[in-house]
């Protein structure tokens, strides 16, 4: 079944179809949700809440966009809200406590690369670290745009209708966050 099928037989109240949708979008919601606020608590909570939220309002898609976009949108929104509650842009930390100390969860994960280059090594942990303070410093909008664009891989026209605003305003908020990153990466450039 193509896509528009499954949304119209899960509107008929086919759980198959259902289900189905939320297989082809759980890991994309969940990467989005995770870019977006930074810890996993919270991103499995707004994505358990954006699949409740669709299946609700799904009577109310119209196909006027597509389902992803308006999936994007219910997220993107969840995430606002959240961030917005919590009244604070902080992320978690990478640093995790285990049984032989603190351990930065970054190193723990495998660079084939710079593997038998420390010196490469250590260059890639301090970029990380200046895409991490870049990101910090972003606006909740401009990280959302930024994540968008360069993880998801989204088009400007695609973000602006899942922020429900216009492509104009999500190339802005991304050029905005471009000049953030590239000024606080400096010497990376």
């Amino acid at each position: 079944m193509d896509e528009a099928a499954l949304i119209r037989a899960a509107q008929a109240g086919d759980q198959d179809a259902f289900e189905h949708l939320v297989r082809n979008y759980d890991q994309n919601v969940l990467r989005l949700a995770m870019n977006l606020l930074r810890s996993p608590e919270d991103a499995y909570d707004v994505y358990q809440e954006a699949f409740l939220r669709v299946y609700r309002n799904l009577q109310s898609f119209r196909f006027d966009c597509s389902f992803h976009t308006w999936l994007y949108r219910i997220v993107t929104n969840l995430c606002l809200d959240h961030l917005r509650k919590k009244k604070v842009r902080k992320t978690e930390s990478t640093i995790m406590e285990t049984e032989d100390g603190p351990l930065d969860r970054l190193d723990s994960l495998p660079e084939q690369r710079a593997h038998g280059d420390p010196q490469r090594s250590l260059l890639s942990r301090e970029l990380r670290g200046k895409i991490e303070e870049a990101l910090t410093g972003m606006t909740a909008r401009e990280r959302m745009v930024f994540e968008m664009r360069h993880y998801q891989g989204m088009r400007l026209r695609a973000i602006g209708e899942a922020l429900g605003t216009t492509e104009e305003a999500a190339k802005n908020c991304l050029f905005r966050a471009t000049q953030k990153m590239r000024s606080a990466l400096g010497e990376f450039v």
